[in-house]
C-alpha cells in the first residue's frame, strides 16, 4: 500500500512547516541565552505542552499502543508516575532551582549541580547527560522510523530516518530551543487532534464497537487492575526520577519567566500525561489487540493466535482503517510524536556539550555563541541519525544511557535538594557507582527477583555510598 499523492502532499506541507519555524527563529535568536532557554520569558502554555509533547511524544507511539495491546486499560498507570513525577518536581523541584538559575543565569541541569556542589561535578554530570541525550535523540529517531515502515510500506526503514533525522535536526539548529518548544506545541495539538478527532472514533467504528470488545477480548482488558506490585515499583522508579534529572526539563524550567509560570507549566504536562494521553494511547492499543483477534491482520502476516510485537499492533491498525487524507494527518501525527521528543533531546545534548563540557565562555560576542551552538548542535545531530541507521543497537544504547543517567543522578540531585552543605565527593561516588552497578546489571543480563528493575539495585548503591561519604566529610568537618 503506497501513500496517495493527498497524502504525500499533506505529511509534506507538514515537515515544510517544521522548517519555516526553524528559519523564523534563527534571525531572532540573539544570545545562547535565547537558544538555549528561549530567552527566559516564556509562558507555561508553550512550556507545558512542550514538556508532554517531549515527555509523551516519542514514546506514546511505541509504549502506550504496546501496553493497550497487551495489557488493556491498567497500561494507563504507567502515565500516572508522569504525573507523580511532574507534580512532585513542581512542589520540591522547582522553588530550590528556579530562583538560583535566575539569579545565576543557568542554561544548563549540571549548573546547578557546579553551584550546588563543584565544576568537577558538573562535568561529569554533563558527560553523562550528553551521552543519554545522544542516545535518546537516535533512538527516536529509530523507533520512528521502524513505526512509520511499518505503517507506511512505501517508505523505508532508511528512507525514514533521513527524512525524520534532516527535518529534525535542521530545525533545531537554526532556531534553538524557541523553535523546539513552539514546533512542539504544534506538534501536540497535532497529534491530540489526531487521536481524538481521527484515530479513536475511527478505530472503535472499525473494530464494530463496545460490545465486540468485550467479546474478542478477557475482562482484564477493561479493568484497571490488572497489573502486578512490581508493575508499579518498575514504573515508579523508571519514570519520576527523570524529572529531577532530566536536562530537557531544566532547560525549560529555566525558559520560563517566572516560578509561579514554571510550576504552572508543570501542572499542566503533569495533567495531560494522565489521564489524557494514558487513555488515548492505551485505547487505541487495545483496539488494535481486538482488530487481530478479529483477523484484520491475517493478509499482512499475523493471524489470530500467531505470535506478534505489541508495539506494531497500533500502527498496523492505523494502515488498515485510514482513508486517503487521514492517513497523511495521521502520519504527520506520528513524526511529530516522535520528532517532539527528539528534538528536545538534541538542544539537551547540544546544551551539555556547549556549555558543561567545553565552556563556550560568555566573553564571546552573542553571534559567535550562536554560531558556536549551532555548529555543535549540528554535530551531534549528524551523529545521532548516523547512530540511527546501525539497526537495533541504538535502542540498547538508549536502554543504558538512560539508566546510567537515572541511576547516578538522582541521588546527588535530591542531596543538592535536601542538603545546607552537600559533599561533593559523595556526589561523584554516587554518580559513578550509581550508574555503574545499573549498567552492569543489564550488560551481564542479571534478572532480579519479582522482575525488579535493575534501577532500583542502582538507586539504592547510589543512595548508600552518598550517604556514607556524606557522612565522613562532615565528620571531617566538624574536626576541624
Amino acid at each position: 500500500m503506497s501513500l496517495h499523492w493527498i497524502d504525500l502532499t499533506i505529511f509534506i506541507v507538514y515537515l515544510a512547516a517544521m522548517l519555516g519555524v526553524g528559519f523564523y527563529f534563527m534571525k531572532r535568536n540573539q544570545s545562547d541565552d535565547d537558544y538555549y532557554v528561549g530567552g527566559r520569558g516564556m509562558s507555561a502554555g508553550h512550556i507545558g505542552f512542550s514538556v508532554v509533547a517531549t515527555d509523551v511524544g516519542g514514546g506514546f507511539s511505541i509504549g502506550l499502543g504496546g501496553l493497550g495491546f497487551l495489557m488493556g486499560l491498567s497500561g494507563t498507570w504507567m502515565l500516572f508516575t508522569g504525573l507523580i513525577g511532574a507534580w512532585l518536581s513542581a512542589v520540591i523541584l522547582i522553588p530550590k532551582v528556579y530562583p538560583i538559575a535566575r539569579k545565576h543565569n543557568f542554561l544548563s541541569f549540571p549548573d546547578a549541580l557546579k553551584h550546588h556542589y563543584n565544576l568537577k561535578v558538573a562535568k561529569i554530570a554533563g558527560l553523562i547527560s550528553l551521552i543519554g541525550y545522544i542516545g535518546f535523540t537516535s533512538s527516536q529517531i529509530l523507533a520512528g522510523a521502524k513505526l512509520a515502515s511499518a505503517t507506511f510500506p512505501a517508505v523505508s526503514i532508511t528512507d525514514a530516518v533521513i527524512i525524520m533525522g534532516v527535518i529534525a535536526v535542521i530545525y533545531t539548529v537554526l532556531g534553538g530551543i524557541k523553535a523546539v518548544i513552539y514546533t512542539d506545541t504544534v506538534q501536540w495539538i497535532l497529534l491530540l487532534s489526531g487521536l481524538i478527532f481521527i484515530g479513536i472514533p475511527l478505530g472503535y467504528s472499525a473494530i464494530g464497537g463496545w460490545e465486540n470488545i468485550q467479546t474478542n477480548l478477557p475482562s482484564s482488558y477493561t479493568s484497571l487492575t490488572n497489573l502486578s506490585a512490581s508493575d508499579i515499583i518498575n514504573w515508579f522508579i523508571t519514570i519520576v526520577p527523570i524529572w529531577f534529572v532530566g536536562m530537557t526539563l531544566y532547560q525549560r524550567i529555566y525558559a520560563c519567566k517566572d516560578e509561579k509560570t514554571a510550576k504552572k507549566a508543570w501542572k499542566v504536562a503533569g495533567f495531560f500525561e494522565w489521564p489524557f494521553m494514558a487513555f488515548m494511547g492505551v485505547l487505541l492499543g487495545l483496539f488494535a489487540k481486538v482488530a487481530f483477534e478479529q483477523g484484520m491482520f491475517t493478509q499482512l502476516g499475523y493471524a489470530p493466535g500467531s505470535e506478534m510485537d505489541p508495539e506494531l499492533g497500533l500502527p498496523l491498525f492505523l494502515r488498515e482503517i485510514l482513508p486517503i487524507g487521514l492517513m497523511g494527518l495521521m502520519l504527520s501525527a506520528y513524526f511529530s510524536a516522535i520528532m517532539s521528543t527528539a528534538d528536545s533531546c538534541l538542544m539537551a545534548a547540544s546544551g551539555n556539550l556547549t556549555n558543561d563540557i567545553l565552556e563556550n565562555k560568555k566573553e564571546r560576542d552573542s553571534k559567535k555563541q550562536i554560531r558556536f551552538s549551532q555548529w555543535i548542535t549540528l554535530a551531534i545531530g549528524v551523529l545521532a541519525i548516523l547512530l540511527a541507521t546501525m539497526m537495533n543497537e541504538v535502542l540498547e544504547l538508549m536502554l543504558y544511557s538512560y539508566a546510567f543517567m537515572v541511576s547516578g543522578l538522582l541521588v546527588p540531585v535530591l542531596g543538592m535538594l535536601f542538603l545546607k552543605k552537600p559533599s561533593a565527593k559523595a556526589a561523584l561516588v554516587a554518580m559513578i557507582g550509581g550508574g555503574l552497578t545499573t549498567l552492569s546489571l543489564l550488560i551481564m543480563e542479571i534478572k532480579l527477583p519479582w522482575d525488579l528493575d535493575a534501577n532500583i539495585v542502582g538507586i539504592s548503591v547510589s543512595l548508600i555510598s552518598f550517604l556514607m561519604v556524606q557522612r565522613i566529610d562532615n565528620s571531617h568537618s566538624l574536626k576541624r
